[in-house]
């Protein structure tokens, strides 16, 4: 039992650090925070590319502080970009993350895409991969 009564926080709290202890052995990165911070940029830049009926259904099966990050700043009615190529995806992403000094382009694109492999049902992640263009598609590894 919580010491505040507020257990569904304490939990998500816990679920979201199990997720980012395990992103960051994935990477291999000493810094939980930059894990965290690819984590983010990578479901921000997935969001904007996902029509709304699938990132409504995507996000439900994430844990709940980790859709608050997912929908964080979103603006609907720019999404979805229109955004065809890996480069450009990649690119973008690399932007965002600025001096991150463990990052090294699309293999942690790819953890991160392994993260929500393992911990998302099949079904949703074929879905998600499906409404991506090929180009981005091909990033992320078969669940």
């Amino acid at each position: 039992m919580s010491v505040q009564g507020l257990e569904v926080i304490d939990r998500a709290t816990h679920v979201t650090h199990d997720w980012i202890n395990e992103l960051s052995g994935r990477l291999d990165w000493s810094s939980k925070r930059s894990a965290l911070r690819l984590l983010r940029v990578t479901l921000h830049h997935l969001r904007d590319h996902l029509l709304l009926d699938e990132m409504a259904q995507f996000s439900a099966q994430l844990p709940l502080l980790i859709r608050g990050i997912f929908f964080e700043g979103w603006v609907p009615k720019r999404t979805p970009i229109k955004e065809r190529s890996a480069a450009d995806f990649i690119g973008f992403i690399e932007t965002q993350l600025g001096e991150t000094e463990e990052y090294r382009g699309s293999e942690d694109i790819r953890c991160v895409f392994d993260l929500l492999n393992a911990r998302l049902s099949a079904g949703e992640i074929e879905d998600v991969r499906a409404s991506l263009p090929s180009a981005i598609r091909a990033l992320w590894p078969d669940p």
